[in-house]
């Protein structure tokens, strides 16, 4: 098996890209988010507030119309718009081009949600970042594997990783079947774990931050927003999936003196980005 690259401020500097002094918003990427239910819409609040600290320019929230109040008081930043149904996602219709997309947080698997992912892989080939529910879903309809664009960033935990390949009965089987889904279908595979591990085709990338204060309710929401800031803001998928790892895990590094392990909370993540950024100046 190929040896993991580090992924480590050294590889990290050589993909990131500071803020240029002429920027505006409208350089930096219009990110849409879609995703929540009825008592989930807390994931798309930590999605959205994650993609906008991570550095977009604009981003637009797609959740049931039973979250708007909600998004609009918690991220007044964030434009929202709203399905038709109030408790799921049962279309998703929007009337701009974003750069990227994220998708699956909080969203549940009902059927009508179901139909509406499928839509939109039918209709739309930009670039995307698919979590949660929405892999959930692709383990349930195998056959929509094949519409994703090339190189989507997948963000299973290990539990939506089985439903995905199927069950391993060892690390080597489990990276083997990984690479193999990889491959086939052109896919970013961020499979997260201590230490999370980025998977591209025959190339094995392995994080050098974070810990256990990570193990907390919301954190894979915050790095869905994250990645898909970066690839909204024109960063190769790669690229947008090795940063976004490598910076959500130093935020918990940087804020664990303060923290601790046991009160860090996914919220913590986001607060600690700007500081995750500055410290790669140093």
């Amino acid at each position: 098996m190929n040896i993991p690259i580090p992924i480590d401020c050294t590889e990290i500097l050589k993909r990131y890209r500071p803020i240029l002094s002429n920027s505006h918003k409208g350089m930096l990427g219009h990110a849409l988010l879609i995703g929540g239910s009825y008592g989930k819409i807390g994931a798309m609040v930590l999605a959205s507030k994650a993609c906008l600290k991570t550095g977009c320019g604009l981003v637009t929230t797609f959740i049931p119309s039973c979250g708007y109040e909600t998004l609009q008081t918690a991220v007044p930043e964030v434009m929202v718009q709203t399905d038709i149904n109030e408790k799921h996602i049962s279309r998703c219709e929007f009337n701009f081009a974003p750069q990227a997309i994220g998708i699956g947080p909080g969203m549940g698997q009902d059927l009508g949600t179901q139909k509406a992912f499928h839509e939109i892989l039918k209709k739309h080939f930009t670039p995307l970042v698919i979590d949660a529910d929405a892999i959930n879903i692709l383990a349930k309809n195998k056959k929509w594997i094949e519409l994703l664009p090339s190189k989507t960033i997948l963000t299973p935990h290990q539990k939506e990783l089985e439903r995905l390949i199927g069950k391993w009965n060892s690390e080597t089987e489990k990276m083997e079947k990984t690479m193999v889904l990889s491959k086939q279908y052109e896919l970013i595979i961020v499979m997260k774990g201590s230490p999370t591990l980025v998977i591209d085709g025959e190339k094995i990338y392995e994080n050098t931050t974070g810990n256990a204060a990570l193990a907390t309710a919301g954190s894979g929401d915050v790095l869905t927003g994250m990645i898909t800031s970066l690839l909204a803001q024109s960063y190769e998928p790669i690229d947008a999936a090795l940063l976004g790892v490598y910076l959500h895990g130093l935020t918990a590094d940087i804020a664990l003196p303060v923290t601790g392990y046991q009160s860090f909370i996914a919220s913590d993540c986001i607060a600690y980005i700007g500081k995750a950024y500055l410290s790669l100046g140093k």
